[in-house]
């Protein structure tokens, strides 16, 4: 049985990418996964399944393995936009497969996420449109920029004013050109607990401490050390130095789960207040559900 704090730190923290490298399953063994996944019993630490807006037809043909009890939870990703124009366009485009998704398969599938790249020049008054024509749908929109220009969108996400809108970031990929800095990534946190964005990352989480990767030829970020410096950093006031330092511990030993409390070195967070701080550091896409566990099984944390 997993310490407490763990499944507090966990509890619907693995968005499965199963699609996507480096795994790029086709949809339907993918979707096989999902059901699986959220009938096992580690399907706490399940979040959604990210799904293309353009595979939900074809993903419609497929969703007889789930049911009210195990829905296919879907974190929609919507297509890249070159322009804000464009991006409207695709946004009510999405908006309106969303909706049909969900009326065709009433309590088999929930939508709950939405994931889609923000053009360079939408502002505040795309937002607000972005915002109208999302309305009703009771989902979280995170809207993805590259890792650099993090601190000024989520300032703009905050500017908007729209709870329902969060920030993504990119955390990796399959070269090594792909992993932002620990220095990007400590600043987009400490840019959400600022302005009380929530914010999800996405590929390269795939290990639960930060370590080097031969496949990479890189080090990977750790999910341990992303989640662990959100809800540390927001509840004890870090500044970046200390952030950066959390990200980059390569040590498992310095991360400590019990039924109270979480600890990383000399810095401790309770139960409830890992809850708390977990609406606003909520998610990581990973397209293996099965690697963070065997990593924590190895760990002895499961």
């Amino acid at each position: 049985m997993p310490a407490a704090s763990l499944r507090a730190l966990l509890t619907r923290s693995i968005d499965y990418a199963g699609m996507f490298p480096p795994c790029s399953l086709e949809l339907e063994p993918a979707l096989t996964n999902q059901a699986e996944y959220a009938r096992s019993t580690d399907s706490w630490m399940l979040s959604t399944f990210v799904l293309p807006v353009g595979k939900f037809a074809a993903a419609s043909d497929l969703v007889s393995q789930f049911d009210k009890h195990h829905p296919l939870r879907v974190s929609a990703l919507g297509p890249k936009t070159e322009n804000a124009a464009n991006f409207q366009v695709q946004l009510k485009n999405a908006v309106e497969a969303i909706r049909s998704l969900q009326q065709q398969h009433g309590d088999r599938v929930s939508i709950p996420q939405l994931e889609m790249l923000l053009p360079d020049e939408v502002d505040v008054a795309k937002l607000t449109e972005a915002a109208a024509l999302l309305a009703g749908l009771k989902l979280q929109a995170f809207w993805e920029t590259s890792a650099e220009s993090a601190e000024k969108t989520i300032a703009l996400l905050a500017r908007a004013k729209q709870p329902s809108f969060g920030y993504k970031l990119r955390t990796g990929g399959i070269t090594a050109d792909a992993f932002p800095s620990s220095v990007h990534i400590g600043r987009a946190i400490l840019a959400s607990t600022k302005h009380h964005v929530p914010i999800k990352f996405t590929a390269g989480l795939h290990h639960p401490v930060r370590q080097f990767r031969d496949e990479v030829k890189t080090e990977m970020h750790g999910f341990l050390n992303v989640l662990g410096a959100g809800v540390l950093s927001a509840e004890h006031h870090w500044d970046e130095a200390q952030t950066v330092d959390m990200l980059e511990d390569q040590t498992a030993k310095s991360f400590e789960f019990h039924d109270t409390v979480f600890a990383w070195r000399d810095w401790e967070i309770t139960l409830d207040r890992i809850k708390a701080r977990r609406k606003f550091i909520t998610s990581f896409g990973s397209c293996s559900f099965d690697d963070p566990r065997e990593d924590l099984r190895a760990l002895e944390l499961l």
